[in-house]
């Protein structure tokens, strides 16, 4: 019988291997496996690197290379001993400043680093609690010249704020069945908003802690929502460079690239065709604010919304600051823009009720288009030792004082009494805005505010920042802006409605006083640092500083 030739290994009859399977074995050497790999690499860099120059542009992208070789170069320079003392010596210096600003040695309070050996008595609290309360700048807000800050709706309102938190101070909206009264205000708090805000009937929200949960619940529901749908592993959100810090801050706690686009320079708005370059296959979401924080524009939310709409991504409208203005700007009889759900696209908002709804510090709403996409914010552990762990937003336990102050402030103003608390703080800011148009020739608005928020900066002959400066020693706190060119602004609240005049008057002065360029305050030396490469790094050293010092103990 004729031997077998199946040609199984090791079996010497077996025949030639085929074309296909030589192929194969002369494909996979390893030379070839390390060359795939290296085309991946560099397929995978060369495309982001791409995206990167395809959202900032040539110009930009190479800015940065040279902020980030500037940057590196003071760090190493940083490590020569005499820089490193000299630049050390004058941080300290800046820290003593802070120090004593921030945290003064006050004679009259005493100190109390540790718990007391035995309890203090009602009177000995009351007493230092009274001493504590002249001392926390009483007299400086409710003269009307701090700008934004406290949203104040007048003592009656403060009065009833006191009331409800007094009785809902133990409450807890996280144990529902023992607190059935919160849910109910919750709910209702945050439907009250959602109609507001013209939402659809899917729509949904939640309520956080201040407006800068609300954009953090915002971004992670979008991350969420574009490993799901999507499968983004590398999620990236698209937004203007006058989009709230908060985004930013979005970013590094949830791995999200932030990616920043100019405004135009003479309406403030984002950059509609810098948006749309931008937009890649890992956005996840777009942002446009109603209006901006710093320069209290309206970016062109339609125009935002439909490149969303188009790009099968997201819409995050910040309505933080806008809150209870924007709605009520069309029943005021005052100029609008689009904002809300009614645009087709948005599909989030954040809106604060704790500024110009005036409920109690620590509450803003969170809405979606959908409760699906409400879910996506949510977290749930099944499998704790505790039980089943859920939670809708970051908090677990939270103040049921709060909602139920907030959903008191609501029942009390009404759409009337928003109406004309509208009418008056936006009016406010037009007269400010036209005062300044009209008779300080020296500064320039930026873009056109529309609603709380007047930004200025100078049309040339005067530094913007020492304006700042004469404007704090004559007690007034506006913020600084790291615009450019350099702004500073003022958010008018009801307390800003009666001191329009005397505002526009020191105004007037500061510049005059301006132009004669006394020795430098404390925003021209913290904001002139941002023109030098070692700004940014000196600016956050300083910051870091300050915030140590708010838990300095005297």
């Amino acid at each position: 019988m004729p031997a077998s030739t199946s040609s199984r290994p090791g079996n010497a009859n077996a025949g030639p291997p085929s074309l296909v399977s030589l192929a194969l074995s002369q494909a996979l050497t390893v030379d070839n496996a390390r060359t795939l790999i290296f085309y991946v690499v560099l397929y995978k860099y060369t495309l982001r690197l791409w995206r990167h120059i395809r959202s900032f542009g040539v110009t930009a992208s190479i800015h940065q290379v040279y902020v980030e070789i500037s940057r590196r170069l003071f760090l190493l320079l940083m490590k020569i001993p005499a820089i490193n003392r000299k630049v050390t010596r004058e941080l300290d210096a800046a820290t003593k400043e802070l120090e004593d600003k921030i945290a003064p040695r006050i004679t009259t309070l005493s100190s109390n680093p540790t718990l007391p050996e035995y309890g203090r008595d009602r009177d000995w609290l009351m007493t230092a609690l009274e001493d504590a309360l002249q001392k926390d700048g009483q007299m400086i807000w409710k003269g009307g010249k701090i700008s934004g800050a406290v949203y104040h709706g007048g003592q009656e309102m403060s009065d009833l704020l006191g009331d409800t938190i007094k009785m809902f101070m133990v409450s807890n909206p996280l144990h529902p069945d023992v607190f059935p009264g919160v849910r109910r205000m919750e709910a209702e708090v945050v439907s009250m908003v959602l109609r507001l805000y013209n939402a659809p009937e899917t729509g949904a929200g939640t309520m956080t802690s201040g407006g800068t949960e609300s954009i953090l619940m915002a971004c992670k529901a979008a991350r969420e929502w574009g490993y799901r749908t999507k499968g983004i592993t590398r999620p990236e959100i698209v937004l203007s460079r006058s989009a709230h810090a908060a985004f930013h801050k979005a970013g590094e706690y949830f791995k999200i690239k932030i990616i920043e686009v100019d405004v135009d320079r003479i309406t403030r708005k984002v950059r509609i065709a810098s948006m749309r370059r931008a937009i890649n296959s890992n956005t996840v979401m777009v942002v446009g604010s109603a209006p901006s924080f710093g320069e209290g524009i309206i970016d062109d939310i339609d125009s935002i919304a439909l490149l969303a709409k188009r790009s099968k991504i997201l819409c995050h409208v910040d309505c933080c600051l806008g809150s209870f203005l924007m709605p009520f700007l069309e029943k005021a009889g005052l100029p609008s823009a689009p904002f809300d759900f009614r645009i087709d696209g948005v599909t989030s908002i954040s809106c604060d009720t704790h500024k110009y709804g005036f409920a109690p510090k620590g509450s803003s709403i969170v809405m979606y288009r959908t409760g699906e996409l409400r879910r996506h914010q949510y977290y749930v552990q099944p499998g704790w030792t505790g039980g089943v762990y859920a939670s809708p937003s970051i908090a677990g336990s939270r103040p049921g004082a709060l909602v139920a102050g907030t959903w008191a402030a609501l029942m009390s103003m009404g759409d009337d009494g928003y109406t004309e608390s509208c009418k008056e703080i936006v009016g406010a800011a037009r007269k400010i805005e036209k005062g300044i148009r009209d008779e300080i020739h020296q500064l320039r608005i930026m873009g056109r505010p529309m609603v709380s928020v007047v930004s200025f900066c100078s049309a040339g002959s005067v530094n913007i920042y020492e304006v700042g400066d004469k404007m704090s020693a004559k007690g007034w706190h506006l913020s600084g802006l790291a615009t450019e060119p350099p702004a500073i602004h003022i958010a008018c609240t009801k307390l800003t409605v009666p001191v329009v005049d005397e505002f526009l008057k020191d105004l007037k002065a500061a510049v005059k006083e301006a132009k004669t360029r006394g020795p430098p305050g404390s925003m021209v030396q913290l904001y002139g640092l941002g023109s030098s490469s070692a700004g940014p790094a000196l600016v956050g050293e300083i910051a870091s500083r300050f915030l140590d010092t708010l838990y300095l103990v005297r």
